[in-house]
């Protein structure tokens, strides 16, 4: 006949097993947020894609430059390929502004966003990001400095 004991110890087990799991899950995942920033300049950016005019969701992750590619990376997955890879010379700004209301809620606070094209006239996209201000200097920053004719950058 069992105890008491016996009904108590299997659930104990389970919750102290789960919460190892989610332990382990979440190390992996700030370990990997550490690794992408290790080598080159990495910051927070949320993406939202317009594939057909209406924009999309905002989706959060990390962006990094990784010479003339900006590599962007979901937050909450454990892989260390990117999401995206966008090129410098095929990236263009269009408008920065403040996030609507609605937008509040999706991106971190004390953002911006930011409103770009992507591509050539063909297969042009639009894609918008939400980075902090210091971000977007840095993003600013790192379009001008393509060289001439390489890149194109609206204020």
């Amino acid at each position: 006949m069992g105890g008491f004991s016996e009904y108590v110890a299997a659930p104990v087990i389970v919750v102290l097993t789960l919460l190892l799991l989610l332990g382990l899950a979440l190390g992996a995942v700030v370990g990997r947020r550490y690794a992408l920033g290790r080598d080159l300049v990495s910051f927070d950016c949320a993406l939202r894609k317009h594939p057909t005019g209406k924009p999309g969701g905002w989706i959060l992750g990390v962006a990094r430059y990784s010479g003339e590619n900006l590599e962007w990376f979901r937050v909450f997955t454990l892989t260390l390929r990117p999401r995206r890879v966008l090129e410098r010379g095929r990236l263009e700004v269009v408008e920065r502004r403040e996030p609507t209301d609605t937008e509040l809620d999706s991106i971190l606070p004390d953002s911006v966003v930011v409103r770009c094209r992507y591509g050539s006239d063909a297969d042009r996209e639009i894609i918008e990001f939400a980075m902090s201000e210091q971000a977007y200097n840095g993003f600013a920053t790192w379009l001008e400095s393509a060289p001439p004719g390489f890149a194109s950058y609206t204020r």
